[in-house]
């Protein structure tokens, strides 16, 4: 295919032979009359400075001057993030060195925006307050999972490789019909979501799964739909309090049960508080 053409002389970018197969591979999915601009896309992701926007985007990529293709592709390529997101996968499962278990982390992360018109965007907690101490964000919230590594010389890092965009439900009404936007899901549907789209592709590649979550994740929505995906084995965080029992007794074989409901948790509670205060560990 022809190498498209750059609007400004200076932004013609030669880029290494296997970038452009990654950045091909990644376009697979799409269709093949606008395929051709994910791959300038990423040039222009890659070499903007200033603020992360899409406009910077294109300015780097030297195609300032057809901002709303580019624009009309970005909208249809949101449609599509699933299909991106898979392909990435696939090579990353191809190109990297993957141990037999892989490490996998589900987290929301917030990017503060600017402006009464950006849709979906609404107040939010701010987990990084900083010096200023400012509760509260306004932004968009997105549940992301990353693949998590360990570099020879950089030490532990993360790969995103899918995020959702989390919309709280009083700002639903605000998104236009045309969006075609799904319905309301909290983060720990979103999250559950990801973690069943994730888990068969690894696991097809012969891959153990652990996924490490935040303790605002360590609830029943998300617990209980990722836990019957087999062979996945979840790291969390649960208060110091939490309410935790033991199983009720099972019954003798020839045991007939009492009146009433049967029991969904035993008698005796456990502490983690003085678990945790154990010298002697768990």
């Amino acid at each position: 295919m022809e190498e498209p053409r750059m609007a400004i002389p200076e932004c013609r970018w030669k880029c290494p032979q296997q970038w452009s197969e990654w950045s091909e591979w990644l376009a697979a999915g799409l269709h093949a009359r606008n395929r051709w601009r994910l791959p300038i896309l990423m040039v222009g992701l890659l070499f903007a400075g200033g603020r992360r926007t899409v406009t910077t985007w294109l300015r780097a990529a030297g195609v300032s001057d057809d901002f709303q293709d580019y624009y009309y592709f970005l909208a249809c390529l949101g449609r599509k993030s699933e299909s991106i997101a898979t392909q990435l996968v696939v090579l990353l499962l191809r190109v990297l060195p993957l141990p037999e278990r892989v490490l996998l982390v589900i987290d929301d992360s917030p990017t503060k925006r600017y402006g009464p018109k950006v849709e979906g965007a609404d107040v939010h907690h701010n987990p990084t307050p900083g010096p200023a101490d400012q509760p509260y964000l306004y932004g968009h919230i997105w549940v992301t999972i990353s693949l998590a590594l360990r570099h020879p010389e950089w030490g532990p890092l993360a790969l995103p490789l899918r995020a959702m965009l989390y919309v709280r439900q009083k700002t639903m009404p605000t998104i236009p019909g045309c969006r075609r936007w799904q319905r309301f899901a909290t983060k720990l549907q979103l999250a559950a979501r990801l973690a069943e789209w994730i888990v068969p592709l690894l696991k097809k590649a012969g891959k153990t799964v652990w996924i490490v979550i935040d303790g605002g994740y360590t609830k029943r929505p998300f617990l209980r739909r990722v836990l019957k995906l087999s062979g996945v084995v979840i790291v969390g965080r649960l208060r110091k309090d939490a309410a935790l029992r033991d199983l009720p007794p099972k019954l003798k074989k020839g045991q007939r049960r009492g009146r009433g409901r049967p029991r969904k948790y035993g008698k005796n509670k456990l502490s983690l508080a003085k678990r945790a205060g154990q010298k002697g560990g768990w």
